[in-house]
């Protein structure tokens, strides 16, 4: 089981998709991490959880649940795991924004990377942030990723263009680190 102090990493099932489905639609949740902010169906998100998230060998998925509410909060990916060349894309979304500013993001995100790192033996591990998410680049700098490059005005939102920041972290640069 993946799990800290305040939260556990509950793989992903077909019984969580009513739930990310709820937070899926919310555009004050996606705003901040969904390129395409639109209202999905839930056939849509059914098809995507079930594509994307559950039907791959090259993800892994989790709901991030607070232990001691037993509330699920978000969910935390590994996409496109590339086993040969040992990286992936790391995705989280926060759905319960009674959660936001909190630390429970970066207490996830440090389980998945230690699973990662030190269990998966992954080399490199990848996100994407837009521009203007402030606390998420602070985050991502503070756990030891480093801006690689940027996909300039690449996102439309609220009337103007933004960029899209590619961020990495190795392995030995998260275990000394941490």
């Amino acid at each position: 089981m993946l799990a800290s102090s305040r939260i556990i990493l509950k793989k992903l099932t077909f019984e969580d998709i009513e739930l990310y489905h709820r937070w899926r639609n919310d555009m004050e949740v996606m705003n901040s991490t969904n390129p395409f902010l639109d209202i999905y169906s839930l056939d849509e998100t059914r098809q995507f959880v079930e594509g994307v998230m559950l039907g791959s060998e090259a993800s892994k998925s989790y709901i991030m649940v607070d232990k001691q509410e037993d509330t699920p909060f978000g969910i935390i990916s590994l996409i496109h795991i590339d086993y040969k060349n040992r990286n992936a894309e790391c995705i989280i979304d926060i759905g319960d924004k009674t959660y936001w500013g909190r630390g429970y993001g970066k207490e996830a995100l440090t389980v998945l990377l230690d699973y990662a790192f030190l269990e998966m033996n992954l080399h490199r591990i990848s996100l994407r942030v837009f521009s203007f998410n402030d606390r998420a680049i602070h985050l991502y700098r503070k756990m030891g990723f480093q801006q690689e490059g940027i996909s300039r005005q690449s996102l439309f939102r609220g009337g103007k263009w933004h960029d899209i920041i590619q961020m990495g972290i190795l392995q030995n640069e998260y275990i000394q680190q941490h």
